[in-house]
């Protein structure tokens, strides 16, 4: 679900995983696909159905790249 509904809890959506995901993106520029799953369930409970989702918005919008040889994600935005 893209656009949040009036029952979707706030921090349980795929824009605010995104924005976490993001975030840590910023901060680490490179990040492997393990610790990024991991900040994520680490910071916000029940999110790992959300997970996917939310990189593929990221992957969509041209915010990060894929490196397939060293499993990780690269945040190419400015």
């Amino acid at each position: 679900m893209i656009r949040p509904s009036k029952h979707a809890h706030p921090d349980k959506t795929v824009v605010a995983i995104a924005t976490l995901l993001l975030k840590r993106l910023k901060s680490h520029r490179v990040e492997s696909f393990d610790a990024l799953r991991h900040h994520a369930d680490n910071t916000i409970d029940g999110v790992s159905a959300l997970f996917l989702p939310a990189l593929n918005l990221l992957f969509l919008l041209g915010l990060v790249e894929y490196r397939p040889k060293t499993d990780a994600f690269e945040y190419t935005g400015n």
